[in-house]
């Protein structure tokens, strides 16, 4: 799967050519997809901030109204989960997939979210998981965004500062400081240096 910022959309790459699986919500491009995870039942999550829009929300090619986090069943349906949260990024899911985390890089409320994940596969219940917003500054650069999660159910996220590593119940265990901003988990920094 790919999330393309400049096509708005998000695709699938097979024998050489892309396939948009979706690139509109209620008649309305998206902003940028950014990153994308699959529950086991194969559906796709993903979240749609504005980074890849030059002047970000105030953007004129924005059409929506909100940045969204959205399911794509697997039958080819499209459901906003969440429209509050300012900046969506990164997306992981516990081991058990009851809980879905999202890393919000909103430099002022920086924040990994932890929702309930319902039969239906929609969300509820969200609440802050972590709150890092004093962290982030200069001297700390980064902000919440890709997240793996261990069989333990143990989040690494990446955040200001490093990878921080925290417990299902939200503890901190740690920080992993490579010397350098931070931020994708799949593919990225994240996988080479620390899990």
């Amino acid at each position: 799967m790919l999330c393309e910022h400049g096509d708005r959309r998000v695709s699938r790459f097979e024998s050489g050519r892309k396939t948009t699986l979706v690139d509109h919500y209620m008649g309305k491009r998206l902003n940028s997809p950014n990153d994308v995870i699959f529950k086991s039942n194969g559906d796709m999550y993903f979240t749609d901030p504005p980074y890849g829009l030059e002047k970000k929300n105030d953007d004129p090619k924005k059409e929506l109204d909100f940045n969204g986090v959205y399911r794509y069943s697997r039958d080819g349906i499209l459901t906003l989960l969440t429209r509050d949260l300012t900046y969506p990024n990164g997306l992981a899911f516990s081991p058990d997939e009851k809980t879905l985390y999202i890393a919000v890089s909103d430099p002022q409320k920086a924040v990994w979210m932890a929702y309930d994940v319902k039969p239906d596969g929609t969300i509820a219940n969200g609440r802050i998981f972590y709150d890092a917003t004093k962290w982030a500054t200069d001297e700390h650069p980064g902000l919440p965004d890709g997240m793996k999660v261990d069989k333990q159910g143990n989040l690494f996220a990446t955040g200001p500062g490093g990878v921080w590593v925290f417990t299902p119940e939200a503890k901190l265990l740690g920080k992993i400081n490579p010397g350098q901003k931070t931020a994708i988990a799949d593919g990225g920094m994240m996988d080479r240096r620390c899990i």
